[in-house]
């Protein structure tokens, strides 16, 4: 049940993200898009509400828990700027909005640029990972968490994929080729 959720969840994000830019851009009902772009927030209550029930009810930890507790913690991290990127696409697209600014490609603005999106993605991993250490903590040492536990180290693997990536990106930054014009500088957020 908690898998099936999981997917209805993600599968109504991109219903209420494509409805509420539909309303806000085609239809020019700015308003009623808008609210239902600050719906999805309520799929993460209603997920993490779901598998605490779960849990409480007796059901044994497991890794359906333990994606539950990632995949809230990847929209709070890096929901925000899906809706961004798609909101700045579709105004391009269907409202005469400029074109979608692209990330920097050399030097110290696509190492910052790279540290944002590492920090985007380290703020998602530690939310899973908080989540999972209550559900940890919430079923105590009755019940089996060793795929809490795994699901906490792979949250520090993603941590350290994406610093090892924007690293990259500071101590070895990416030149601009001789005799390419320089554009104007590009948004870094």
């Amino acid at each position: 049940m908690i898998v099936a959720l999981i997917v209805a969840c993600e599968v109504a994000f991109w219903v209420l993200l494509a409805a509420g830019l539909t309303l806000r851009y085609v239809f020019r009902m700015p308003r009623l898009g808008l609210a239902l772009l600050l719906c999805e927030p309520l799929l993460e209550v209603v997920l993490f509400a779901v598998t605490a029930v779960d849990l409480s009810n007796g059901a044994e930890p497991d890794w359906r828990h333990g994606l539950a507790a990632v995949y809230i913690g990847f929209t709070v991290g890096l929901g925000h700027s899906t809706i961004r990127w798609a909101d700045a696409r579709v105004a391009h697209r269907f409202a005469g909005g400029p074109p979608p600014v692209r990330p920097p490609k050399y030097g110290t603005a696509r190492a910052v640029h790279e540290w944002k999106v590492a920090g985007r993605w380290t703020l998602a991993a530690l939310v899973a990972a908080a989540l999972l250490e209550a559900a940890v903590r919430y079923v105590g040492g009755d019940g089996d968490t060793g795929s809490l536990r795994a699901w906490q180290q792979r949250m520090l693997f993603v941590v350290g994929v994406n610093v090892v990536i924007a690293a990259s990106y500071t101590l070895f930054p990416k030149r601009r080729p001789k005799g390419e014009p320089e554009r104007e500088p590009a948004n870094l957020g």
